[in-house]
């Protein structure tokens, strides 16, 4: 790559990163603070424009105070950049700013095995941050050169602590025991139901900003990084995805459905959207491997309002939406998670393992005042809790509030808003 070139783009990014508004500050923060000091490298994925750029720079300013050499692969001139061209970019960081310990790189994953650099410059003791919006192409590059020489961080949209921060409310001391308090939050809840939390649209609240993420990770993340010619069938899938959040589907009727040519191309397609971050698909509990493959999936997505903007069904379909809350929320607390069927078929929304033990089991619904549904809740939610020798369940729903216990079961019933909270 051109030297001069490179050199001016150095330059550029290093003003723009200094000058960067910082926005809230995430709360993944605290967790790299306590990796400041370990040599390994820190990895920030997830989905584009979460707000991982604006990580780095808070992590720059917060510990290093911008003392550190940095770079944005994103850039279109850097298109020709090549692994090569890491010893260039090493000496022209030199020449600039003097010799640091430190790298942050945005978006790496556009270079070709640039974790051979990494690896070479992490045994001479440098300090690496990197982001990139590939989770396959991460873990498989990290996986070969940096066993266990780095630390994963998983960035999602804002969670609802962050969310009401962005709105400038400072939740109080107990404020979940004062009424005027409570009626905020809750208010603030309705509002990040369907807003979501990815940081550019909610600053400028212009449907188009999604599109255009949408866009970016159909045609640039996925056709143009696995050379996809079904483009029409990508789509249509990703568009029936984003539809039909937390509904089962399996893969055999969804290539019917489509009318694909064999299942291998569904599981692709749906493998490629996974690693984008923008949907994510789980297995039934079981402790048969094959019964989790034949099984039906769910579907989820990282964000309602990226999921509604593209499918415009958010009024119809509240309910969905506040499954697909608690689900995220639980990814964001890095939770290994999964739905259950009972042995009469009953389901429960979420199964949440910790090594291999049952931690948690949830249902989310938006009330339980109807009879109906509250005996179907319950009954699947004791059902599996006796079945799994789990002694405690839980039921997240909009507003109800209160305990039962039922045959030396524990249920505990409480708004999602309060749940996201703790």
């Amino acid at each position: 790559m051109d030297r001069a070139l490179l050199k001016e783009i150095v330059l550029e990014q290093r003003e723009v990163i200094k000058n960067k508004d910082l926005g809230i500050e995430r709360e993944k923060l605290d967790l790299i603070e306590g990796s400041i000091k370990l040599p390994h490298a820190i990895v920030i994925s997830g989905i584009r424009r979460v707000g991982k750029s604006t990580l780095l720079a808070q992590i720059m300013s917060k510990f290093y105070k911008y003392d550190a050499y940095y770079l944005n692969f994103e850039d279109e001139r850097l298109m020709d950049f090549k692994v090569s061209d890491f010893n260039t970019l090493y000496e022209i960081f030199v020449e600039l700013f003097g010799e640091k310990q430190v790298f942050f790189f945005d978006e790496i994953q556009n270079v070709k095995e640039w974790e051979a650099f990494v690896r070479r410059m992490y045994d001479r003791k440098f300090k690496f941050f990197i982001t990139g919006s590939n989770a396959s192409l991460l873990s498989k590059e990290l996986g070969t050169k940096l066993t266990g020489r780095f630390v994963p961080v998983e960035l999602f949209p804002f969670s609802f602590r962050e969310y009401m921060r962005f709105k400038k409310y400072s939740l109080p001391d107990k404020a979940l025991m004062l009424t005027k308090e409570r009626g905020k939050i809750k208010r603030f809840f309705n509002g990040y139901l369907k807003e979501g939390g990815m940081p550019e649209y909610l600053k400028y609240k212009d449907l188009d900003i999604l599109r255009r993420i949408y866009d970016d990770i159909l045609y640039r993340d996925v056709v143009a990084r696995y050379r996809i010619k079904e483009i029409k069938n990508l789509r249509e899938m990703s568009l029936y995805f984003l539809s039909n959040l937390s509904a089962l589907f399996s893969y055999n009727k969804l290539k019917q459905y489509l009318n694909l040519g064999s299942i291998n191309t569904v599981k692709s397609f749906a493998e490629y959207l996974q690693n984008t971050y923008i949907l994510f698909v789980i297995n039934i509990f079981s402790f048969s491997l094959k019964q989790q493959f034949i099984a039906p999936k769910k579907i989820y997505c990282v964000d309602n309002a990226l999921a509604n903007a593209i499918a415009f069904k958010f009024s119809e379909n509240r309910g969905k939406f506040l499954e697909n809350v608690v689900f995220v929320e639980l990814k964001r607390r890095g939770s290994e998670i999964y739905y259950h069927k009972t042995a009469k078929g009953l389901e429960v929304d979420f199964l949440v393992k910790k090594g291999r033990k049952v931690e948690k089991l949830i249902q989310v619904t938006l009330g339980m005042g109807k009879t109906g549904v509250k005996e179907r809740e319950l009954n699947a939610l004791l059902s599996a809790l006796e079945e799994l020798d789990v002694k405690e369940g839980m039921i997240l729903t909009e507003e109800e509030e209160k305990e039962i216990k039922l045959g030396g079961k524990k249920i505990t019933v409480k708004p999602v808003y309060k749940w996201l909270l703790e």
